[in-house]
Order: structure tokens, then C-alpha cells, then sequence
């Protein structure tokens, strides 16, 4: 277990090269989803910060089922809590504790996963963000983790802040897209009253810190790869921007201590298809990739999407981004050291 506390330690002194969190001295901050790819980054960069501190952070990371083992390390220091529990059960988020900064990353962000729970989903983004705005302080901040999934409908990407897409209400993902996007539109309003709350909308992030269970494309992959059985649905014409964890966490951070709009992106700036993308994991892995008969994408998904990161790349001078094969790398580590692990 420690070599995967390791990994996720050595992303969180990544990110923290980049990122100065000494304004958290003796403050609390509050992170749902904490068991999750995002909330586990975030936990690791508090914890490091936190023991070289005059005055720790104190942190409290939510999380809705009994985490892994290695999570469990991230909260296992004075001053931190692990609070286990239901977000959309009401009485829960009204017993939670007030905090100076909040961070809502708490969500379904496979889309397997909202598409079977798309109550629980509207909930999270909507009832659970009133709850949680407010348990936080006077003079607090608060970051929304939205999803580049409010795109969609639109075409010739990349997408920037300004624009929104379109979906029908009864589509099977109008729950994550509508909760998202009202997740967003509460974020403004209290913005309107004085509030320092900022939303990002994270698109294909990637990297260690998932479970074997996720079915994300880049985990999926190298899940079938482990079976020794990398077929494709189809062709894998789809382009797409993949964001390993370490730039999106950096990204949020400087968006939660120093944003000063109300939405930005979060989301990679190599562009590869998703056929390339199974390449890359088959040839580290030594597995073929095999395509399918149909000629015909079959997923529904649209065929190019990415984000402009103009906005990021200006404001906080954002240019360095991890390379698709290195990131690649680091994830096939995770499982592997995963499958062997009491997870």
C-alpha cells in the first residue's frame, strides 16, 4: 500500500513546486469527494503543506463509501477527519462542520455512474451546493467542480468559458449536464452577494487514484490491456484532450486561491484520438489493439472536443502540461500496484 501512498504523494510535491497554499495556515478546508481521482490530490497536497506549517491546516475530507486503504493515509495526522456519509441526505450535510475554503468535488463523473443514479446526481450539484455554501465562513472561498460535459451540442471546438451547449431534458445525460450547469448558475448567485466562489469545468482528467472499477477510457483501457484484451467499440476516431491529474489539480488550486473570474477550464492541451490513445497504453503494455468490423463510431459521442485553456494559460501562466505518454506511464503503475494491493 505504501507504493501507492507514494505515487499519489509524488503528484501532490508536483503540484505544490507550482503552487504556494501558505495562505491555508490554521485554516480549515472542507473537500468533498475526497475518495475520488481529484479529492485525493487535493488531501495529499494538504497533508505535505500542512506538517511543514507553523499552524497546520485542518481538513476534513467527505467521502460516500468506505475509501481504499492508501486514502485513509491522507487524513492520518492531527488536525484532519474523514467524515463518511451521504451528500444528498440532508440532516448529513447539515451536520457538517463550517469551513474557510470548500471544495465540491464530490460528483458521478463516469458517465455510467450518473446516468444510473441521475437523482442522487441532481442532488449533489444542486441541494448538497446550497447545504455546503452554507458552511462556509465569512470571508471564506469556494470552488465548484463543474464538468466540460455543459458543452455539449456545440461543434468546432475548442470550447471556451463564454460558450454553453445544448441538451434535451429527457436525454439520458441531461441529469449530469442540467445539474452542472445549475451547480454553476448557484455559484454566480452567490457571487452576486459577495461570496468568493469560482467553478471549473474539468474535461478528461486522468491519472493514479482511481479504483479498478473506473470505466473512464484511458482506466478502461488499461484494464483490458491487464486481460490482455484490447478491443476497441469502434474505430476510436474521437478526438479529445486528455489532462493528467497533477495539471489539473495545479490548475484548480490557482483557480480556488486566485481565479478571478467565475468559470474557467481545466483540461489538457494534447490532442489525441482515442485511438492513439489505446496505442500508446497497447505499446507500453505489449498489447495489441483490436478494432472492430463496423466502420461506424458507435459511443454517440461527438468527434472532436476539447477545451481553449486560453484564459488559464494567461491568467496563471499555465504552460507546461504532462505529455499523454508519460501520464500513461504513471497510470499503468497505479493499476498494477492496485491489482496487487488489499485495496
Amino acid at each position: 500500500m505504501s507504493n501507492l501512498t507514494d505515487i499519489i504523494s509524488n503528484n501532490a510535491v508536483t503540484i505544490l513546486k507550482k503552487i504556494d497554499l501558505g495562505e491555508l495556515q490554521g485554516k480549515t478546508i472542507l473537500v468533498t469527494g475526497a475518495s475520488g481521482l481529484i479529492g485525493i490530490h487535493f488531501l495529499a497536497c494538504l497533508k505535505r503543506v500542512s506538517e511543514m506549517l507553523e499552524k497546520p491546516i485542518n481538513v476534513i475530507g467527505i467521502v460516500n463509501r468506505k475509501p481504499l486503504s492508501f486514502v485513509k493515509e491522507f487524513l492520518d495526522y492531527e488536525g484532519a477527519v474523514m467524515l463518511q456519509g451521504d451528500l444528498t441526505d440532508i440532516d448529513f450535510c447539515k451536520g457538517l462542520p463550517r469551513a474557510d475554503y470548500i471544495i465540491h468535488a464530490a460528483s458521478y463523473g463516469q458517465p455510467i455512474r450518473f446516468m444510473e443514479n441521475p437523482l442522487d446526481t441532481l442532488k449533489l450539484n444542486t441541494l448538497t451546493t446550497f447545504i455546503l455554501f452554507d458552511k462556509l465562513n465569512q470571508g471564506g472561498k469556494f470552488l465548484y467542480v463543474s464538468s466540460s460535459e455543459l458543452y455539449i451540442g456545440l461543434t468546432n471546438p475548442p470550447f471556451n468559458e463564454t460558450q454553453i451547449g445544448t441538451i434535451a431534458t429527457d436525454q439520458p445525460r441531461s441529469c449530469y449536464v442540467e445539474a452542472k450547469r445549475c451547480g454553476e448558475t448557484i455559484v454566480n448567485v452567490y457571487r452576486k452577494k459577495g461570496v468568493n466562489a469560482k467553478s471549473v469545468r474539468l474535461a478528461a482528467a486522468y491519472g493514479p487514484g482511481t479504483r479498478m472499477d473506473d470505466k473512464r477510457v484511458i482506466s478502461s483501457f488499461i484494464q483490458k490491456a491487464f486481460q490482455k484484451d484490447l478491443k476497441l467499440l469502434d474505430q476510436g476516431r474521437a478526438v479529445r484532450a486528455y489532462c493528467y491529474v497533477t495539471d489539473a489539480v495545479e490548475i484548480m488550486w490557482e483557480v480556488l486561491l486566485h481565479g478571478i473570474d467565475a468559470v474557467y477550464n481545466v483540461g489538457g492541451v494534447y490532442k489525441n484520438t482515442i485511438a492513439e490513445v489505446a496505442k500508446a497504453i497497447g505499446k507500453v503494455m505489449n498489447v495489441p489493439v483490436v478494432y472492430p468490423d463496423i466502420t461506424d463510431e458507435v459511443n454517440g459521442s461527438p468527434e472532436e472536443s476539447w477545451l481553449d485553456m486560453t484564459k488559464v494559460q494567461r491568467e496563471f501562466i499555465k504552460t507546461d502540461y504532462v505529455a499523454l505518454e508519460e501520464g500513461i506511464l504513471q497510470t499503468i503503475e497505479w493499476y498494477r500496484l492496485l491489482q496487487n494491493s488489499d485495496r
